[in-house]
């Protein structure tokens, strides 16, 4: 864990950020409020419509059965699920048992969810036999001693779980103990374990909802729920507020179109792609667009294009800052004027600060910021014993104390609010025989704010690999597909890649060539 000064701690807790209830408590409090309040599944694989107070009763005879089977406060739950009415009966019943939850990305192959295990050493494993590209790998789960696969039969049937009667009440634990650990990909080669406490949870819970604009109606919720802002966007924020829960397992731009219009749901936002998809959509129309009415934007990178064009279009748009480490950094209250909340990623959020390092790298601290990460090392780092966060972003602050993303030192690419390890990319390429030297880079996406760009150096004698054989041998390592390149250039045999003296590969500069289309002598191939 990161030291946290004294006087941080105190400060956070007299000024109401840190409280001393659990997530457990949190969530039990906001469901006994509104039992009646709608949960509907939007899914052709599992669909589901019912209330807040029908998943909470099977939230609660899983926890009754857990807790039979030994699981208690402390111990950890995983939980590898789609946006599916069983992913919120395992994350609220993990909270009410005071266990550590580690939501994991549906989407995640074989590789990223084998380090996952091994570094967080569940107790317990809820996921599902089989959903699009995601599979149940026995081998990978023969030393959890619980699991439950949703939609299974016989011993492994997520069902057998389930107590008869559900348990009541919460489980106590340290608010300041860990409640939950997020695995998101980074500039490390594995998934960096993001380690949160009931305090920073339950302050970031609270902050997101009090930043919302008013009347925003049902709101469907596509982001992955194994993804940090999918889980507080799907099974958090809206327990808090009594807003209904509106999931969608599949993203169809033409049928969320069909869902939105049959049931009067909207989109509230996340990263661009998810609004930019449905607008691009042939099917898309006036009517769709007046369930638009407030767009929030953040997880990716935010091209001022789509905001100008969204705006213009009558939207209310705002930008926001974050991470899984720390959340909610800066973004635009309903206040904030138009150019900034367009052109800016906002202001600092309440308690929170931020300073820029002489090279404009952004260090920020607050009370929604994580405990650091499963890696101690990685944590030494990150943290300082003043309580900073190093972030790795570089921006500029405006005179009214706007904030601007402009680059970012780390190896780390953002599709579609996804974190990927350029590093991670780099190593799986060199495994292909007539790769010599692999450069991975962010490059810039209409769609999904960046893309995953290779610059392969081949071989002497070698024939640089087709798009087609790059995705096989990805598949074939089990590497998720959102990590797997999108766009592949040549540096031509006789040249290199522009270096600095000792001889280190200036990617800035790669992907400045990318972004400005002129690569200089290397070749482009799309897949």
């Amino acid at each position: 864990m990161r030291k946290i000064p004294a006087e941080l701690s105190e400060r956070y807790v007299e000024q109401g950020w840190w409280t001393p209830e659990t997530l457990g408590q949190l969530l039990a409090d906001g469901l006994r409020a509104s039992p009646d309040t709608g949960f509907v599944v939007h899914s052709a694989t599992r669909p589901f419509s019912g209330t807040f107070g029908d998943v909470e009763r099977g939230a609660r005879r899983l926890a009754a059965g857990l807790h039979e089977r030994g699981v208690r406060a402390g111990d950890v739950v995983a939980l590898q699920l789609p946006n599916w009415m069983e992913a919120a009966v395992a994350f609220w019943a993990s909270a009410f048992l005071g266990a550590v939850t580690v939501p994991i990305v549906h989407f995640y192959g074989r590789k990223e969810l084998a380090h996952i295990i091994a570094t967080a050493k569940p107790k317990v494993f809820i996921s599902t036999a089989a959903f699009g590209r995601m599979s149940y790998h026995p081998d990978l789960c023969a030393q959890v001693p619980i699991v439950g696969l949703v939609g299974a039969a016989g011993d492994l049937a997520f069902e057998r779980l389930l107590a008869d009667e559900p348990m009541a009440g919460t489980v106590d634990a340290d608010p300041a103990a860990p409640a939950l650990i997020a695995f998101t990909s980074g500039t490390t080669r594995e998934p960096k374990g993001v380690i949160h406490s009931h305090q920073t949870l339950n302050c970031e819970t609270r902050q997101l909802l009090a930043n919302y604009p008013p009347g925003r109606g049902r709101q469907l919720t596509a982001t992955p729920v194994g993804h940090f802002i999918g889980m507080l966007g799907a099974f958090l924020i809206p327990v808090l507020e009594g807003a209904p829960i509106d999931l969608c397992d599949v993203w169809d731009p033409g049928r969320v179109l069909e869902i939105i219009e049959r049931d009067g749901l909207s989109i509230g936002g996340g990263p661009p792609y998810f609004v930019t998809s449905l607008m691009d959509h042939p099917d898309f129309s006036d009517a769709h667009l007046a369930k638009f009415s407030t767009v929030g934007l953040g997880g990716s990178t935010v091209p001022s294009a789509v905001t100008r064009r969204l705006a213009d279009l009558g939207l209310f748009v705002f930008r926001s800052y974050g991470s899984t480490e720390h959340p909610s950094i800066t973004g635009s209250g309903v206040g904030a004027p138009e150019d900034k909340r367009l052109f800016t990623d906002g202001s600092v959020r309440p308690g929170v600060e931020i300073r820029l390092g002489p090279d404009g790298e952004i260090f920020s601290r607050g009370p929604d910021l994580c405990l650091g990460y499963t890696d101690a090392e990685l944590t030494a780092k990150s943290f300082d014993d003043e309580g900073w966060y190093r972030t790795g972003d570089i921006g500029v602050l405006d005179e009214d104390g706007y904030l601007t993303i402009t680059d970012r030192t780390a190896d780390l690419i953002i599709r579609g609010g996804e974190n990927i390890s350029a590093l991670e990319v780099e190593e799986v390429l060199l495994t292909m025989p007539a790769v010599v030297e692999a450069v991975v880079v962010a490059a810039p996406d209409e769609r999904l704010g960046e893309h995953v760009a290779a610059v392969l150096r081949i071989r002497p004698g070698a024939v640089m690999p087709t798009p087609e054989q790059v995705r096989a041998h990805f598949e074939q390592a089990g590497v998720a597909r959102q990590k797997w390149p999108e766009e592949l250039r040549q540096v031509p045999e006789g040249q290199d890649f522009p270096r600095t003296a000792s001889g280190k590969v200036q990617k800035f500069r790669v992907r400045q060539e990318i972004a400005a289309a002129a690569p200089g002598g290397v070749a482009t191939s799309r897949t």
